[in-house]
């Protein structure tokens, strides 16, 4: 087992860019021989070294697939003329091949205009195959969207004095697709966690996750990046903590002897960690030399030009946007990810950006003010069935809120104090919180007790007839008082009944 683990750490060591040394380190897990150093067996190292193993345990696959879904590409090449894109005359599908000896060249052009080390070994070389030859559309994809958030990243990482490189860094978190989330929980174009998020920010709640907004999320990435860089003085130990968090990067620090260097602690790194940089170095080769391999960016549609912000201040529905505006539902919620449950939670306190395709955020501020009064068909839908079934309910119950009198629940209904009264048995007008009271609907029997003057209610009870009800099973004095348009106490008084206590078969005397 020490065997195996020497010849690894040895072939790692013989890469001409990797030069070792050692650091103090203040270990933050435990001792090095309490921890459990990872062991392979001959044909797990064969595929390390060959980059294979570390192309298909990464994510990057499963972003740039991702990219294909993006419904706003157009089927043609950003600039209009192809051909004079295409400087080396290859065919219009040729995948051109080149030795080691030139990637290694280009990546050591590139490497003199950075502070990042760039390097190249068979894991980049893998990752560059990937991006090169076998996801070449969707390469050119990421071409076409690096127009549209390059100019942003590179203005944050300049103001946060950080190498303008690491704007590849988000196209190996999310290939640019501005609505990727990982089976983690990250989300956004830099792949946020949730509590990362937080720590620089980034607003998360039931309605809104700004690790979605672009903006926000960039300035939050320059933000970590910078405080990854304080603490490591290495970017590619920054690459690695940005991915699997300071913890694990310092635990394989501690496993690798204190060696502040990633090649020396790639054995210790968790697997999708280990394609990490090597897919950062090859996708920062390829974005520089895509002509060199007959790649192309391919016209990302609205996502360019085709869409312009405005400002919400008030509470909206993504409905009400698409019935009043007109706007397709699933251009709404493409452009606006950072509102999870299609609304905007804005006040005039907290003003909301929407991102709309051009012609409807004109028409959504000509109808601002109409479309935040408009009513949706689901809520006019859902007001007719309430209306509906207030039509054939009589009564309904009301739960006495703080503050609430029974006067001020009266004037709500528009009913008389005496009535609520009636109708709940209340001897006084003290209420409680909770205490729930039975209303009558205005027009129902019950609605109109006590309304008629002394007089009428005295030439009423004068020409009243008596009628006699057989109590049924299930009945109340209550339910057969709604029935006859009376109260529980007027049938308690015309029966000499103490009590609301009644039996089935029981005989009633009302009067009418």
């Amino acid at each position: 087992m020490r065997k195996t683990y020497l010849i690894l750490l040895l072939s790692l060591m013989l890469w001409p860019c990797v030069q070792l040394f050692s650091q103090s380190f203040e270990p933050e897990s435990p001792q090095p021989d309490s921890l459990d150093v990872e062991v392979y067996d001959e044909q797990e190292i064969k595929d390390l070294n060959s980059g294979k193993a570390v192309v298909e345990e990464s994510t990057v696959m499963e972003m740039l697939e991702a990219v294909s879904n993006i419904s706003y590409f157009k089927d043609v090449y950003l600039d209009i003329d192809s051909a004079v894109m295409n400087v080396y005359g290859y065919d219009k599908y040729e995948i051109p091949v080149f030795d080691d000896t030139i990637y290694m060249e280009r990546i050591e052009a590139l490497a003199r205009e950075t502070t990042i080390p760039l390097t190249f070994n068979t894991h980049v070389k893998s990752f560059i195959e990937l991006y090169a030859n076998r996801l070449r559309m969707q390469s050119s994809r990421m071409l076409g969207l690096s127009y549209v958030y390059f100019p942003m990243f590179e203005e944050l990482l300049d103001k946060y004095n950080l190498p303008l490189e690491l704007k590849y860094l988000a196209m190996v978190e999310s290939a640019l697709n501005p609505t990727a989330g990982s089976r983690a929980g990250a989300k956004g174009l830099w792949q946020f966690m949730l509590a990362t998020g937080k720590d620089y920010g980034l607003r998360v709640t039931t309605l809104v996750d700004e690790r979605y907004d672009p903006m926000k999320e960039t300035v939050a990435a320059c933000e970590y990046l910078q405080s990854l860089y304080a603490r490591y003085g290495d970017w590619f130990l920054v690459l690695a903590a940005y991915n699997s968090g300071p913890g694990t990067v310092n635990k394989a620090i501690l496993r690798a002897g204190g060696v502040k260097n990633y090649w020396a602690i790639w054995p210790y790194l968790p697997k999708e960690t280990r394609g990490y940089v090597p897919a950062f170095i090859a996708v920062a080769y390829v974005m520089n030399f895509a002509t060199e391999h007959n790649l192309y960016p391919i016209n990302p549609g609205l996502l360019l030009h085709g869409t312009d912000t405005v400002m919400v201040h008030d509470y909206l529905a993504f409905d009400q946007i698409n019935e009043c505006v007109g706007v397709p539902m699933e251009d709404i919620v493409f452009f606006n990810p950072q509102y999870t449950k299609k609304i905007i939670p804005a006040s005039s306190d907290y003003l909301c950006a929407l991102r709309l395709p051009t012609k409807y955020a004109l028409r959504f501020v000509q109808l601002e003010d109409s479309i935040y009064a408009y009513q949706t068909k689901a809520e006019v839908k859902r007001e007719q069935i309430v209306e509906q079934v207030k039509e054939v309910s009589d009564s309904f119950t009301h739960t006495v809120k703080k503050g609430e009198s029974l006067g001020s629940i009266a004037k709500k209904y528009n009913v008389s104090v005496s009535n609520i009264k009636k109708w709940n048995n209340l001897k006084r007008d003290t209420i409680q919180v909770g205490q729930k009271l039975t209303i009558y609907r205005s027009g129902a029997p019950m609605a109109q007790v006590g309304k008629s003057s002394k007089s009428s209610s005295s030439s009423k009870s004068s020409a009243s007839t008596t009628k006699t009800h057989v109590v049924k099973k299930g009945e109340t004095l209550s339910s057969i008082g709604r029935k006859y348009g009376c109260t529980p106490n007027d049938i308690k008084k015309w029966n000499s009944l103490k009590g609301n206590n009644i039996k089935v078969g029981q005989k009633l005397k009302i009067k009418k």
